[in-house]
């Protein structure tokens, strides 16, 4: 299918000028951007990649070719369709331009067919008590739909992240006994707090055959299932775009992210025609291209779930730039998620995914400025916008889906938890998964200094200029004693004992030693470090380099270093 987007009249294709053109639709207010060459014609939307922010011109851009993003900076040069910054990271989805027989031009989008519009079905009627949402805790929410029982991303006891994130809510005391009566199971992605081994663990110890659903992306979700010792022995990996058959009432859809494909993923379930939304993390669900006016539409909401700025320090990272920073980042969250609801339509709206908090006594710093949105916050900007129905989520709370359709006024739409029933958690098992991260530290690997470069190399990131020093700390930041101190430079994959005489990008990463052993040992990704707040860092200049950190977050090897002959050549 093609869409035309924009029609410029000849009188305003006479008018374009070499370089950047900014166009608008003024019948959709929709906007474009055009860059105009001697040889060619390339145009995008005005939305950046990243979370659709809008470009404007980029006064350090000397050379007339480059926009910048209004929201995060990002810069994109239109001439190439190539970010600039970060660099090395994505391409602009680039439109169709064409003539049309009046000289004018027309911009033209290729879209496909929605993949839920296959095989379409009309919603029945639904019994009360038929479609019920009951929240347990962060991302995970238990869905009875008819007789089945089908529960998202379940984080219900320890960590994520190492030792970062821990549980904002108690969880409902029955919620062992509720995955065990799971049907299925949807985890959307990698990340510690939608994949809890922990809480994996427990389920498997009495349904190791319990079926789990991911979608088929480039790193896969359980690519650590065997280094992690859980037994699971059906998890099902499923095409994007297709409908999944469960029974004759419900299907579901997974789809990817449009900025984070080789690992983030959203979900639609679909019981009697009734559509349930949950896009989890995703930056650009789908590439922005969603069902309208389902039922009940999920999404996260709270911001924070990023190192930066909080452990960055030096140049401009001063506490008052970093206060006004978080700020000013979490309410373009708040304006970004409601006009996302705003756009889209759903009947209802439920805002999950943030109820994280850095509960551990050494990250109260992270704790205090770490600030994240209110949920009731943006559910009031939802409303002041549209007339969806919205829902803040306790633990234990449900929500009737059928009785909410009928009449949002329904008492019995959402049943609150009992009341007295504990709502945030208190206090958090800290010892048993500190004494697994500080196992690592006095492992027999770290006592030859070799194991620098046999780390390094297997993870395969050269070719690149940049110089890293990697400072092992203590609890506090400071230089651990005895522990290592060295540089990495990744443009030929050395560890010279000074920083070279050649320009150079440089960052300071200064890390707990227990958490980047353990990463090490075990060939983790890097977001254990940088989303779990075990780092401090430091760059010159301030530039995010994103090949680097999203191949130690994304793309180091399946399986871990060889560390058993490391030691066997060593000795």
């Amino acid at each position: 299918m093609i869409d035309i987007l924009l029609c410029l009249s000849p009188a305003e294709v006479a008018s374009l000028k070499e370089g950047i053109n900014f166009v608008r639709n003024k019948s959709t207010g929709k906007d474009y951007i055009l860059y105009k060459s001697k040889s060619h014609l390339r145009a995008c939307k005005n939305m950046c990649k990243h979370q659709g922010g809008l470009f404007i011109k980029d006064i350090e851009d000397l050379d007339g070719r480059s926009v910048r993003c209004t929201k995060h900076n990002w810069k994109l040069d239109v001439s190439t369709m190539k970010y600039i910054n970060p660099p090395g990271s994505f391409c602009q989805d680039e439109l169709v331009v064409e003539k049309n027989e009046e000289n004018g031009l027309l911009f033209l989008e290729l879209n496909p067919p929605n993949p839920w519009d296959s095989e379409p079905r009309s919603p029945e009627d639904l019994a009360f008590g038929e479609v019920q949402i009951t929240y347990l805790t962060h991302a995970c929410m238990d869905l009875r739909l008819g007789d089945k029982r089908m529960v998202f991303d379940p984080w219900l006891i320890g960590p994520a992240f190492a030792r970062g994130w821990w549980l904002l809510h108690e969880p409902p005391s029955d919620w062992l006994e509720r995955l065990y009566q799971a049907d299925l199971i949807y985890i959307s992605h990698m990340h510690s707090d939608h994949l809890s081994y922990p809480t994996l663990k427990k389920v498997a110890g009495r349904r190791p055959d319990i079926p789990i659903y991911v979608g088929n992306t480039e790193r896969p979700v359980f690519w650590n299932l065997k280094r992690s010792g859980v037994q699971l022995t059906n998890i099902n990996v499923v095409p994007f775009g297709i409908w999944q058959q469960v029974d004759k009432n419900l299907r579901f859809m997974i789809l990817m992210d449009g900025v984070h494909p080789e690992m983030d993923t959203c979900i639609i379930v679909e019981y009697k025609g009734h559509k349930i939304l949950n896009t989890v993390d995703c930056t650009r669900p789908n590439g922005g291209r969603l069902p309208m006016k389902v039922d009940l539409m999920m999404s996260d909401f709270a911001g924070g779930a990023s190192g930066f700025p909080m452990t960055f320090s030096g140049g401009k990272f001063t506490e008052e730039w970093k206060a006004q920073f978080i700020k000013t980042e979490r309410k373009k969250l708040l304006n970004y998620k409601a006009r996302l609801v705003k756009d889209l339509q759903p009947r209802i709206y439920c805002p999950f995914a943030g109820y994280f908090v850095e509960s551990h006594p050494s990250d109260k710093y992270i704790k205090e400025t770490n600030i994240k949105n209110d949920p009731n916050e943006l559910n009031n900007l939802i409303k002041k916008n549209s007339d969806v129905l919205t829902w803040t989520p306790r633990p234990g709370a449900t929500l009737d889906l059928g009785r909410m359709l009928k009449d949002p006024t329904d008492r019995k739409g959402i049943i609150e938890p009992p009341e007295g029933t504990k709502i945030y958690k208190d206090s958090w098992d800290f010892g048993p998964y500190l004494r697994i991260l500080n196992a690592a530290v006095g492992d027999e690997i770290f006592r030859h200094s070799c194991w620098i470069k046999e780390y390094f190399t297997w993870a395969g990131f050269k070719d690149y200029n940049l110089v890293v020093r990697m400072i092992e700390t203590d609890e506090d930041f400071n230089p651990f004693p005895g522990g290592y101190d060295y540089l990495v430079d990744f443009l030929d994959l050395s560890f010279p004992k000074e920083r070279p005489s050649r320009e150079h990008p440089y960052e300071e990463i200064r890390s707990r030693v227990d958490v980047i052993r353990h990463v090490v040992k075990h060939g983790l990704l890097w977001d254990d470090l940088y989303i779990g707040f075990q780092t401090r860092l430091q760059r010159d200049p301030d530039v995010y380099h994103h090949l680097f950190w999203n191949h130690f977050q994304i793309k180091l090897p399946l399986t871990p270093p060889n560390w058993k002959s490391f030691l066997m050549y060593c000795g």
